[in-house]
């Protein structure tokens, strides 16, 4: 009898013949091949993607050496800073999940997503230190600080972060020196395996969770890239929040490119406008919202600025007016 799978020679996967898809792929292949290019750009930092795929071993390294491994979760309560976008690598790197935390949110719900998500460690930023101290009172119940259900706290130093309580038991950069460079991370043996965990807000009851596989993550990493026909070396400003939704998997889509993130602490449209002017921002994405306070914006914020913007929205559907404005200041 004809067999019904004529081409099967009886091999079974290996390294031969297959790889997990895993956006972690794209960080090495990156620091490999344009080792120089900048990765990351804050202020006056500049970071090559050296430097950062290096960063984000030492950030798994240290994380391992705390006991973290596959399956725990590690939150991140931060702005767009270089170090949110490290977790993305540093975090999954040990095989950990990592939980976005929305920083709009109230000490209620970040303390339901920290022991609902058994958050193992957060790192946090100052400037949500009366939240954040808020929360971690409630994880646990009663048991609040010295409770094992309360993570172990790391703080992302930032000269630009407002006035707020110390909240860490180590800095991020005292945690990193801890970590090793060449920290010998391994694809997940699974691509259905976690890598982040995100949480609904705005709704009624409490947050619901929603887990993405490093397969999902790949594959909407390079949906990013097809659909917009983004280049190598692009250069992105960093408008929407990295904690929703993992940026729509942005930061590894940059890492597949190895483009550019220039990275925005706070959305003001001066600063806006005065990034894309400086560094000839490509590419970047927002909510109708924000695009409406761009267009509304002052012209003399815009000037000077000639070439073209690539710009996603997502969110509610936007009106005709949004669009229209967008494509007056060369946003297309």
């Amino acid at each position: 009898m004809p067999s019904s799978r004529p081409y099967d020679v009886g091999l079974d996967k290996n390294e031969a013949n297959f790889v997990a898809l895993s956006p972690l792929s794209f960080i090495e292949r990156s620091a490999a091949v344009y080792p120089e290019r900048t990765a990351i750009i804050y202020g006056a930092r500049r970071q090559t993607w050296r430097e950062t795929y290096a960063r984000c071993r030492r950030l798994a390294s240290a994380l391992a050496q705390r006991g973290i491994g596959p399956g725990d979760t590690v939150a991140v309560m931060l702005p767009n800073v270089p170090a949110m976008f490290e977790a993305h690598f540093g975090v999954p790197m040990t095989g950990a999940v990592l939980n976005t935390l929305n920083t709009r949110l109230d000490a209620e719900a970040i303390a339901f997503m920290l022991e609902h998500g058994e958050a193992k460690v957060l790192l946090t930023d100052r400037e949500f230190a009366a939240v954040v101290e808020k929360a971690l009172a409630m994880v646990g119940g009663a048991g609040g600080v010295g409770d094992t259900r309360r993570p172990f706290v790391i703080e992302v130093e930032d000269d630009d972060a407002p006035a707020g309580k110390h909240l860490g038991d180590v800095s991020y950069e005292a945690f990193l020196a801890q970590g090793d460079p060449a920290f010998a991370w391994q694809l997940p043996s699974d691509e259905w395996n976690a890598i982040a965990l995100n949480y609904t807000s705005g709704t009624t009851g409490n947050p619901k969770g929603v887990v993405t596989h490093h397969r999902g993550a790949y594959l909407n990493a390079v949906a990013n890239v097809v659909t917009w026909e983004m280049p190598r070396h692009a250069v992105y400003l960093w408008t929407l929040p990295m904690f929703h939704c993992n940026g729509w998997c942005f930061p590894w889509t940059l890492a597949l490119q190895a483009a550019a993130s220039v990275c925005l602490r706070k959305l003001d449209t001066a600063v806006v406008f005065d990034q894309i002017r400086e560094h000839h921002v490509t590419h970047l994405c927002a909510a109708p919202i924000v695009y409406g306070m761009l267009i509304n914006a002052p012209e003399a914020q815009r000037a000077g600025i000639t070439h073209p913007i690539n710009g996603l929205i997502a969110g509610s559907a936007p009106p005709a007016a949004i669009i229209e404005g967008c494509e007056r200041i060369g946003i297309a």
